[in-house]
């Protein structure tokens, strides 16, 4: 007996999408690494589609399901790294490849302050695929490992879910040695002080919920992210300029996935404005001290955090409250098992 899936949306997916570009260049990379590796290889790197794996993410450093890079070699490697490139916007592929790379930073870094507990290793990132790619069914794939959970989900031509997409970095800043001063999250840092520095006392009151910033991103490794809509600062409260801030620092995380994808979300943001989105903040107003901001307006939430190892050390997400792992498509189209 094989477990299949049926969905009920009818041709959806027979014509061209916008994303096709993407679940094309999705598909084709993740087929070209499967089939670089081994029988055994493979097993420990796919999984179904609906196997509850699929939903699991985390971003501590800890071992994981998956293929680690560890285990593969520099060629698999290399076709491990290319899914990623032809699923992330090209910025977002650096960031996320040089914070793996910032292993390398953070090991040294605790072994001189006496505090290693973990081996900081590039290795230990773990490439994962569910389902088929390219096939009639959803499929998807996930890489993970510390301060990097990436998750993406495609039916046909359309890519249904990019979130949880979870990007951290310690140190925030290198504080010495050949790469002092790098900041690889510096932008999403900067602009969101500079979005607070623009507010008047009123505006500030409404936005800062709290002195001190909670010790990581609340929703945490939650499988669904819930926020309190009325808290915080609305965009209508918003002059302008600021208006522009806020849709600047939303675009900098809806910008991380390839721009056909992106561009989708960006215009229904741009119809919609960003009247209903807020702006909530905990902890200091600038980077000398520990501070939290949170947007949300809708589905869409962003958090962002850093307080730990002296408020160098971030966090931070996109999550979409219906629709993490393609939940609300899955829903929406009553997808289910059937025996054949």
């Amino acid at each position: 007996m094989t477990a299949t899936l049926e969905h009920t949306h009818g041709n959806k997916h027979a014509h061209y999408h916008e994303h096709s570009p993407a679940t094309a260049a999705m598909a084709e990379a993740a087929r070209q690494w499967l089939d670089s590796l081994s029988p055994e290889q493979q097993a420990k790197a796919t999984f179904h589609y609906l196997d509850g794996e699929r939903q699991f993410w985390y971003y501590p450093p800890l071992n994981r399901h998956g293929l680690p890079l560890r285990d593969m070699n520099p060629e698999q490697r290399e076709l491990a790294y290319a899914l990623m490139a032809a699923t992330l916007d090209d910025t977002a592929y650096q960031r996320a490849a040089a914070i793996i790379q910032h292993e390398l930073i953070l090991g040294p870094l605790e072994e001189e302050e006496g505090t290693a507990g973990w081996d900081r290793n590039p290795m230990l990132y773990y490439w994962t695929v569910f389902g088929e790619p390219g096939g009639a069914d959803p499929w998807g794939w996930r890489v993970e490992g510390h301060h990097v959970s990436l998750h993406f989900s495609v039916w046909g031509d359309e890519v249904t879910a990019v979130t949880p997409f979870f990007l951290g970095a310690n140190p925030a800043e290198v504080p010495k040695g050949p790469q002092q001063g790098l900041r690889i999250l510096g932008y999403r840092e900067d602009l969101a002080i500079e979005l607070m520095a623009s507010l008047d006392d009123g505006q500030r009151a409404k936005a800062i919920i709290h002195d001190k910033a909670p010790w990581d991103i609340p929703t945490y490794n939650s499988s669904k992210a819930a926020v309190h809509n009325d808290e915080g600062l609305a965009g209508y409260e918003m002059n302008g300029a600021q208006q522009e801030l806020l849709l600047a620092l939303i675009t900098e995380y809806v910008n991380q996935v390839r721009t056909e994808v992106a561009r989708e979300k960006l215009e229904a943001i741009r119809r919609e404005g960003v009247d209903n989105f807020r702006l909530v903040w905990a902890g200091g107003a600038d980077r000398s001290r520990d501070h939290y901001y949170r947007i949300h307006g809708g589905n869409f939430i962003v958090e962002f955090d850093n307080i730990q190892n002296g408020a160098n050390h971030i966090h931070s997400v996109w999550r979409d409250v219906e629709n993490d792992f393609a939940q609300d498509v899955l829903r929406d189209h009553r997808l289910m098992y059937h025996i054949l």
